[in-house]
């Protein structure tokens, strides 16, 4: 068994490949589906893109309710501005819902 001193510093090195891999964990801006059956609202929620789509969630900025017409859209602006800064993704329908 070698004794230079590399068996002991392996351990040290992947602990801290996975407290580096914790802190880069890719974010995404999408909706979480809350309601009953056929009578769906969603949450604009930050979360991690690994999580399922009901999964929990980092911080939950505002809503969509498609069942009442017109359509109720509530947001917190300057959150999803943060989070946009800070390299979040938003998915599609939440891009499509927050631009106008």
């Amino acid at each position: 068994m070698p004794t230079n001193g590399l068996l002991f510093q392996e351990p040290i090195f992947w602990h801290l490949i996975i407290k580096i891999r914790r802190n880069l964990m890719a974010t995404v801006v999408r909706l979480t589906r809350m309601g009953r059956t056929k009578k769906p609202f969603y949450r604009i929620v930050v979360t991690d893109s690994r999580k399922k789509r009901d999964g929990g969630w980092i911080e939950s900025i505002g809503y969509y309710n498609p069942m009442v017409e017109p359509a109720a859209i509530k947001f917190d602006a300057e959150r999803l501005s943060y989070w946009k800064s800070v390299g979040a993704k938003m998915s599609d329908k939440v891009a499509h819902i927050t631009k106008g």
